[in-house]
């Protein structure tokens, strides 16, 4: 196969290994900076070019857009959808699960489990939101964040509603959500691929921080996970409709809670912390299941 990745930063852990796995396989991978591509979208034959070359001859596509880019990086990735590439994760799932707001509304859907989640825009109504997720301390999150930035613990009903009205201050969106006190700053980050979870690890926050990013200096190890957990994060990657995807839960007391779904997880984590080939089962994926014109939205949604 030819590959093409979607990615700005060649020297990423995660992208040094799908480069390295998809050599290891036979196939030829081209790392391909998604700003610098530029498109004809007004043409009967969709075009697509790159340094003043034409993108073509491609069988799949790997889209690992950062979160800073995600509108161009999508309209990156639905030109090659329309040109019958099959990618990875599709633009319309990636967009969903990119949206904080919009993931967690069709997650509730379809009756995935979640903690106690409060939108609003007026800051008139902080003191009901708050109370709707059942008080302080609980976890207000910009829905734009990423790797736990922008995740903030009100630990009291005061400091919750200054971090709210000084988000809202800002025009900044947020969610305000019920803090799992029993989850102890640990979540489980789950794999996802081609509907089945292929590792799954434990994630412990840094010492007097409640988030448990490893980018934020938490702690991996591998962890046994029970049968709902494995269900909840395959029906949560179905329900976004993505093909790869890592999902994040807490362990509550009603049951595993998804946090985020992800549809660009980091590799190093998880492959150290399971010592697996999951670039490895990424690009097999893509060998199983690449055929021209298969993607199901074409570029359209």
């Amino acid at each position: 196969m030819k590959i093409a990745m979607l990615a700005r930063n060649p020297e990423l852990y995660s992208h040094k290994r799908l480069v390295e796995a998809a050599n290891e396989r036979g196939h030829e991978i081209d790392i391909i900076n998604t700003i610098k591509c530029y498109m004809n979208i007004t043409s009967h034959r969709p075009e697509l070019r790159y340094r003043g070359e034409k993108l073509v001859g491609y069988d799949a596509v790997i889209p690992r857009i950062g979160a800073s880019i995600t509108y161009y990086g999508l309209a990156v990735l639905r030109q090659f959808e329309m040109m019958g590439v099959y990618s990875l994760n599709e633009s319309v799932a990636i967009g969903r699960s990119r949206d904080k707001l919009r993931s967690l509304q069709l997650l509730a859907r379809d009756g995935i489990g979640l903690p106690v989640t409060a939108f609003a825009h007026d800051t008139g109504r902080t003191d009901e939101v708050i109370e709707m997720v059942g008080g302080a301390p609980c976890v207000i999150k910009l829905i734009e964040g990423t790797q736990g930035l922008g995740v903030v613990l009100g630990e009291t009903h005061r400091s919750a509603r200054s971090v709210v009205e000084g988000f809202r201050g800002a025009k900044v969106n947020i969610l305000v959500q019920e803090f799992i006190k029993e989850a102890s700053s640990t979540d489980i980050r789950m794999l996802v691929i081609g509907g089945k979870v292929v590792a799954a690890m434990e994630r412990k926050g840094g010492e007097g921080d409640f988030r448990s990013n490893l980018h934020r200096g938490g702690s991996s190890s591998r962890v046994k996970i029970t049968p709902m957990e494995r269900s909840t994060a395959v029906r949560a990657c179905k329900c976004l409709g993505l093909n790869a995807g890592g999902v994040d839960i807490l362990r509550s007391n009603h049951g595993p809670v998804v946090m985020e779904v992800n549809s660009s997880p980091g590799l190093e984590g998880i492959e150290d912390a399971t010592n697996l080939d999951i670039a490895g089962k990424m690009i097999e994926f893509l060998e199983k299941n690449a055929k021209p014109g298969k993607t199901k939205t074409k570029g359209k949604g």
